[in-house]
């Protein structure tokens, strides 16, 4: 029980990530909010959900994992309960914030729980149990909105995560056990500090880049700001007696390996579902189900192969199914990325399959060599980074593609020639460009804008093919010198602290 309950309370803030963008159409309909906006919509939740995952997953190893995990699950509830009645772009991004904030401290708290609650021999099973939940979430998410939107309003869908919420905490307040680290370490607040600042400033920079356009001094000098925040942040965890994250960490391969491929492999996941759910419905005029059962078999393909990965690393090691998986994912963006006005679904499904079985064969073997490559006494930190990894590649996923998608779609879009409001309101998003359209019988606008936004989409998944592609290299440049990764049950043995400092 205490596997079913974690995955639930996981499940509950993952599809929480994917399950809105099938309902951004109907927002961007009733809101009117700009493409940036709806960018926004989505990412104020994984922005401030990755940018906590290290402090939450601190105050939750010293305080009590089940206590996070309840207090998590009941705000998730509450805020999701508010934002049923929010009706203003700004609200709603808001709103979605706090729900990041909830988030960070129930998902940290599901895989400590879980590697600290199974002996190392069901450890394995456990995680890859974890890892496929992780995954197909996001997408069994969109199912389930899709649902609920046939029926309902967009509203619908914040009232799904109070379902999902109210069942897991129950779960959690009956099966699952307290625990947390005897030692009690002081909670490093400049770090994270530093973290939400950095991570803010930059991700705020890439998505509002469309607009300021992307050599403008004021989009630069942000990312700049970003990154130097976040150098600053490294260098005081290394001079911290007890930081958030110790960058030291990173010198053992598989560890880095590990987190950088989580890291980009939900850049292009996250950031794919994104971009393609207003695809579906803007461009190809499918329903929100449609839209969602659409992207299924993405799903289907996932979770055989993400319980297969760990049986062939046994066997075989990690780095072949590992290397196969990431390729694959290129392979299934690649092919999504030829998407057009007048595609057929045997092309997204063509496209679906690879990318669902290879998310499902690297996800495992990424998430053990980072939970395995440390000893128990850093068990809680593997954990925190690989959710942090996963959190923050979908936020900079969905910044990223989200960018380039609003950058293409407002470079191809031609309105020479329309009163400028009017080509103002089309360039803000093919919702509003269908909308203006519609009105002024001017169905020449609708279709060149739903070229345009192929077009980024085009842009959006070579973007995110590009992440995955070096999300390979990197794999086998950071563990050409390992003989053979370390199956999770000899890792126990195999590893020491001092590998690591």
């Amino acid at each position: 029980m205490v596997l079913a309950v974690t995955c639930l309370a996981l499940a509950t803030v993952v599809s929480a990530m994917a399950s809105l963008n099938v309902a951004l159409p109907d927002i961007a309909r009733e809101t009117h909010a700009s493409q940036t906006q709806l960018s926004w919509i989505i990412d104020a939740y994984s922005l401030v959900f990755a940018s906590l995952l290290l402090l939450a997953a601190t105050l939750g190893d010293r305080f009590g994992r089940r206590k996070a995990l309840l207090g998590g699950l009941g705000l998730f509830a509450g805020v999701s309960v508010a934002a049923t009645f929010s009706s203003d772009p700004g609200t709603l991004i808001a709103l979605r914030a706090l729900l990041g904030v909830a988030a960070a401290f129930v998902m940290p708290a599901t895989l400590s729980t879980i590697t600290t609650t199974f002996p190392a021999a069901q450890r394995a099973r456990a995680v890859s149990i974890w890892a496929a939940v992780a995954g197909a979430s996001a997408v069994l998410g969109l199912l389930a909105s899709g649902t609920v939107l046939e029926v309902w309003s967009w509203r619908s869908v914040f009232w799904l995560n109070v379902a999902l919420a109210v069942v897991a905490v129950t779960g959690t307040y009956f099966f699952v056990p307290e625990s947390a680290e005897a030692k009690k370490q002081p909670v490093d607040g400049v770090g994270a500090a530093l973290t939400v600042v950095g991570l803010g400033v930059l991700v705020h920079s890439v998505i509002q880049a469309p607009e300021h356009g992307w050599g403008n001094p004021r989009t630069l000098s942000g990312i700049a700001v970003g990154l130097v925040v976040l150098a600053v942040f490294i260098l005081w965890e290394l001079r911290h007696p007890h930081p958030l994250l110790n960058p030291r960490l990173f010198r053992n391969l598989p560890f880095a390996a590990g987190t950088l491929s989580i890291t980009l492999q939900f850049f292009a996941f996250f950031g794919f579902i994104f971009v393609v759910m207003q695809y579906l419905q803007l461009v190809r005029g499918d329903s929100a189900l449609i839209a969602a059962l659409s992207v299924l078999p993405m799903s289907a393909a996932m979770i055989p192969s993400a319980r297969l990965s760990p049986r062939l690393a046994a066997r075989h090691g990690a780095r072949g199914p590992w290397t196969i998986g990431l390729i694959a994912v290129s392979t299934g963006l690649l092919v999504l990325a030829e998407l057009d006005t007048n595609s057929s679904y045997w092309l997204i499904l063509s496209g679906l399959i690879p990318l669902g079985a290879g998310m499902g064969l690297a996800m495992t073997p990424a998430t053990a060599a980072i939970t395995d490559a440390l000893p128990p006494a850093l068990q809680n930190v593997g954990s925190a980074v690989n959710d942090l990894s996963r959190e923050l590649g979908g936020a900079l996923g969905i910044a990223v593609l989200g960018s380039a998608l609003n950058a293409g779609y407002r470079s191809n879009l031609k309105v020479e020639g329309l009163p400028e409001p009017v080509a103002e309101a089309a360039r803000s998003s093919l919702a509003a460009a269908s909308i203006v359209g519609a009105k002024t019988g001017n169905s020449t606008l609708v279709e060149q804008a739903r070229d345009a936004f192929s077009s980024g989409l085009h842009l959006a998944l070579i973007t995110g093919t590009g992440a995955t592609l070096l999300a390979a290299v990197a794999m086998a440049v950071l563990l050409r010198h390992t003989r053979k990764l370390a199956t999770p049950d000899l890792v126990e043995d195999d590893v020491h602290p001092a590998h690591i400092t």
